[in-house]
């Protein structure tokens, strides 16, 4: 599928799902849209990823495409309406959406008059489904061995090693599968449920479904962790995700000098070798896990040789084999997370 992805003033810092599919999607991906940025490339900003023009707006994408992505999703999930004239470019070209906000685009009046016009489709990647029910506690009885990625702030790189893990694993030879749990995952996957929009009460039953369907299919699941446990607005799905999975093991997700909550700079983030134990604490009542590995996002070390010292710091402060997934290698921290050290 060849896609347009919408990431207007945010590419790349803030368009995680942006960088998440041209880093892991199978699209071709015709252009970006960032007006603060047009005319140059995306490997300008981000090289390890499939390259693409930056656009100012939709009129000037100049290939087809099947979809266009919204790639950025502001605090909160709302939308912004100096979007809508590209939303409304891609539907009257007969492109379908896809987007990821809580605010729904098949909800808006005009782009579903646009949708049906043109016949396309909307697609609201955080809209669940209306069958979810409350957890069984039934998710550590599955066959396939369960991985969680936990981190101590959001934003810490749970999807990239959540992805980076399972592709490693594959090139090992095992069969590993994502259990995506939030939009840019969903984006990537064509599968998953945001489980930042799940009632609260149903959110553990959420991940619980997800588990059981996906283990039927692979022999070990990576699951995509949101949010942090000691984060003052989102710990809630965070606590959501550890128990409904069940994890067997547990990969805890740090950024190199980050010592306070991204946006709440006045909470300031425990030591990481304290966050991995009171992850464990958590977990033991429902099913226990153990953190046996770290992620280290190293992107603002400008050295690779400051970045090894500092992931060798985390190894040591968790005490547990840590690597930076993307600046280094993954399979460095594999043996640990499927269970074979």
């Amino acid at each position: 599928m060849r896609v347009a992805i919408l990431a207007h003033e945010g590419f790349p810092d803030r368009a995680k799902t942006a960088v998440g599919l041209l880093r892991y999607a199978d699209d071709e991906v015709a252009a970006v849209l960032d007006r603060t940025r047009a005319g140059e490339r995306v490997r300008d900003h981000v090289p390890d990823v499939q390259d693409a023009p930056i656009v100012e707006g939709i009129d000037d994408v100049e290939t087809s495409i099947d979809a266009l992505v919204v790639g950025i999703a502001p605090i909160g999930g709302g939308f912004d309406e100096t979007w809508r004239p590209d939303v409304r470019g891609a539907l009257e070209r007969g492109a379908d959406v896809v987007a990821g906000l809580h605010y729904f685009l098949g909800d808006d009046a005009e782009f579903a008059d646009l949708a049906a016009e043109h016949d396309c489709e909307i697609r609201d990647l955080r809209r669940p489904p209306e069958d979810l029910t409350v957890s069984d506690g039934t998710a550590s009885e599955v066959d396939a061995e369960v991985v969680l990625t936990v981190g101590t702030d959001c934003s810490s790189g749970k999807m990239t090693t959540t992805f980076e893990l399972a592709e490693a694993a594959r090139e090992w030879g095992v069969d590993a599968g994502v259990v995506p749990t939030g939009q840019t995952g969903i984006a990537i996957e064509g599968y998953g449920i945001a489980v930042d929009r799940v009632v609260s009460d149903f959110a553990a039953g959420a991940v619980e479904r997800m588990v059981t369907e996906r283990a039927a299919d692979f022999d070990v699941l990576f699951v995509e962790g949101q949010g942090a446990v000691g984060h003052p607005a989102y710990s809630g799905v965070t606590t959501s995700i550890l128990h409904g999975a069940m994890p067997d093991r547990l990969v805890l997700c740090h950024v190199a000098g980050r010592d306070a909550v991204h946006g709440y700079e006045h909470v300031s983030i425990p030591p990481p070798g304290e966050y991995a134990a009171l992850y464990e604490s958590l977990a033991e009542p429902v099913a226990p896990a153990e953190v046996v590995a770290g992620a280290l996002n190293t992107q603002r070390l400008d050295e690779d040789a400051a970045a090894a010292d500092a992931v060798e710091a985390y190894a040591d402060a968790i005490d547990a084999p840590a690597t930076d997934p993307v600046r280094f290698d993954a399979s460095e921290i594999l043996p640990a997370v499927l269970g074979e050290e």
